[in-house]
């Protein structure tokens, strides 16, 4: 791509994003996801294959319809209280409205069935963009929103949590896993927002280096496939070694970074006095666990079925640079010693 058309675009995606964080009136942030989702739209069928028009096809449809369903339900909103103000509160039907458009724009479950779909057909690069940046202005308009319907907040977050864990468990594709390691994440993330947004707003601080690493590693190993990444410890040693850890701290094991938000969220729901929704969550948190491990496990302790030692890879030098991944990677892996400044930050 035309690298003035590609930071137009990019410029286009951080403008949309900004919009959205600084406007109190519906129609501006409408606006402001609105010229997210046509930014990014050209970045993901920009390498012209049937899969990658598939993707942008599904995406442009559902974000499309997400956004219809935001202008009518900011309008009814408007028609039934007279104000177009975020900080304003709204009405309990337009809410609950607002709450499944931003659901689905995010990929929440039950409205989760574009995600892997879309991701599978992305490159590793888009679909690192569509799994972070592109999450940002939806998340924050929920906090804005919040507290909102209580019993739906808690579905969403209990479904998503379930069905990222469930959902995964079979797959071979990383991309898909990674994009219901990302429906889970929201999971939890949506079941705290509803009581505590600083503490939300940690776990998706948290979650974007770790899913960055992730999406790096499998792109520095040109893997897309559980299979290929048994080839990787001939490619990048050191990476290989290092990569069990981003694994498993995304799926939440002491003593890593991912640790930390569970821990603090478990927390805030036990004090607000739901034990129950607390246990579905740690349990389900078990399932992403398990396709977690088996990824690291296909990573360093398998071997790549070759006929001849001719076929292990070179290990040529890398012209990429390899910094952005090193300091994410040492975010993903070592934040939780800071957890008791992070408590007392929330605090306050």
């Amino acid at each position: 791509m035309n690298p003035f058309i590609l930071s137009i675009l990019l410029l286009s995606l951080g403008l949309g994003t900004t919009l959205t964080f600084a406007s109190s009136h519906w129609l501006l942030a409408w606006m402001g996801l609105e010229i997210s989702t046509l930014a990014i739209i050209p970045l993901m069928s920009q390498h012209h294959h049937p899969r990658a028009v598939e993707a942008t096809t599904k995406y442009f449809i559902t974000q499309a319809a997400a956004a219809a369903l935001i202008l009518f339900a900011s309008t009814t909103n408007a028609w039934i209280t007279g104000q177009w103000d975020i900080n304003f509160d709204l009405h309990f039907f337009p809410a609950s409205m607002l709450t499944m458009a931003l659901a689905l724009k995010m990929g929440l479950a039950p409205v989760h069935f574009w995600l892997p779909e879309v991701l599978q057909g992305l490159d590793l690069t888009t679909g690192l963009i569509l799994s972070t940046w592109q999450k940002l202005a939806p998340f924050i308009l929920m906090c804005q929103i919040m507290p909102v319907n209580s019993s739906l907040i808690t579905f969403l977050g209990v479904t998503s949590t379930l069905v990222g864990g469930w959902g995964g468990l079979n797959q071979t594709q990383l991309r898909k896993i990674l994009a219901y390691s990302s429906i889970a994440h929201l999971g939890w993330m949506i079941l705290v927002m509803q009581f505590n947004q600083q503490l939300a707003l940690l776990a998706l601080i948290i979650y974007i280096p770790m899913t960055f690493s992730t999406f790096m590693i499998f792109k520095t190993n040109s893997s897309t496939t559980v299979n290929t990444l048994a080839a990787s410890w001939a490619k990048t040693p050191a990476l290989t070694a290092i990569t069990p850890m981003i694994l498993l701290s995304l799926g939440g094991l002491p003593p890593l970074s991912g640790f930390m938000p569970k821990w603090m969220i478990l927390q805030e729901l036990t004090k607000q006095d739901i034990p129950l929704t607390a246990s579905i969550a740690a349990l389900s948190a078990l399932l992403s666990l398990y396709f977690y491990l088996r990824v690291s496990y296909a990573m360093t302790l398998t071997i790549s079925p070759n006929n001849l030692n001719a076929t292990t890879p070179w290990r040529l030098q890398t012209t990429a640079s390899t910094l952005p991944l090193a300091i994410s990677a040492t975010i993903s892996a070592m934040l939780l010693p800071l957890a008791p400044s992070t408590l007392a930050l929330l605090s306050l």
